[in-house]
């Protein structure tokens, strides 16, 4: 394929930030920052057989997921995402027509968040397809939802069903299956098509010291992640936690898709107990899930305690990890 001519098919023939003053068609992006605001930068990379299957996905799936778990980290600020970036290592395998659906997909997500497409780079592979997304947002100044924002008593939360995505890699990968195609159908679609949590990270920046993960390596690792930042322990029961009400049909190990699958990309949190009223019914007429999963009980060590029952278990900080296969 020709690069250059891919480069002007992507390239936006408008966009949706009066700041831009120099977009894609120069060495780099130029565009004006806003008083009373702080820029927020998150870069992931996803890799052929270590993120996403491209035998099990089409490019647009891979596109789509590419950008959301990038804008997911944004909403985990609490910030709003703007602008993005695309960096591709393409295989020879690759055909033009799939890199242009990889583009469509994640500008027809993009459209959603009002997001400009501001740079990137495509170069050849003779590896497997690499795909590197960048997304610059912004908060306003000293509203970031910070993993050390923790303390006791704060309660703590999240925004929707946990081990869904690991259910639906589960199918992908043939180790699971079931007779309902509706059910296997929404679980992989959990796991292609994460939903980022923008508009409740919005309303999470507008409380004081909110803490915020978003679940990407799995509910015990975010949560380990926050007690460690805010050297606190964490209390969460079984009973509260959501999940797809037909999780448990799968497999009896169910639980540790739960705590260890991650890749759900819902938010987990902390806010004050004085605050959770208020926070909880915004949430509702806004139309955003939350649910209350535990609270945080004491300063000091920094420990995650699951509690079954009457069985507390210490969770320990696992999760997906590229280098130590521990899930």
């Amino acid at each position: 394929m020709d690069e250059f001519e891919l480069i002007h098919r992507i390239t936006p023939r408008s966009l949706f930030h009066r700041e831009i003053e120099i977009g894609i068609g120069d060495d780099a992006a130029v565009y004006e920052s806003k008083k009373g605001y702080q820029e927020i930068v998150c870069v992931d990379t996803m890799v052929d057989g270590v993120h996403f299957l491209s035998s099990h996905s089409t490019p647009a799936d891979i596109g789509y997921k590419a950008l959301a778990v990038n804008i997911s980290d944004i909403a985990a600020m609490g910030g709003i995402p703007k602008f993005y970036l695309v960096s591709i290592a393409v295989p020879s395998g690759w055909r033009e027509t799939d890199i242009e659906a990889m583009y469509e997909e994640m500008n027809k997500l993009a459209k959603l968040y009002q997001m400009d497409v501001i740079g990137g780079d495509t170069v050849s592979t003779h590896g497997q397809m690499v795909i590197t997304v960048t997304v610059i947002g912004e908060v306003e100044k000293g509203k970031a939802c910070l993993r050390s924002h923790a303390r006791p008593g704060d309660i703590v939360f999240v925004t929707g069903e946990l081990g869904s995505s690991a259910a639906g890699l589960s199918f992908l990968l043939g180790e699971q299956s079931a007779e309902d195609d509706r059910l296997v159908e929404h679980f992989i679609e959990r796991h292609k098509r994460p939903v980022p949590r923008v508009k409740a990270g919005l309303i999470c920046s507008r409380y004081q010291s909110v803490a915020l993960n978003d679940i990407s390596d799995g509910l015990a690792s975010e949560l380990n992640e926050i007690a460690e930042a805010s050297r606190v322990s964490i209390d969460i029961y079984q009973d509260l936690i959501p999940r797809s009400s037909d999780l448990h049909k799968l497999r009896s190990e169910w639980e540790e898709w739960v705590l260890f699958g991650g890749e759900d990309f819902e938010l987990v949190g902390t806010i004050s107990s004085d605050q959770w009223e208020r926070f909880d019914q915004e949430c509702t007429s806004c139309g955003v899930p939350v649910y209350k999963i535990g609270r945080v009980s004491r300063s000091g060590e920094a420990n995650v305690f699951y509690y079954r029952g009457q069985d507390r278990i210490l969770l320990e900080k696992k999760g997906y990890n590229h280098f130590r296969q521990d899930r």
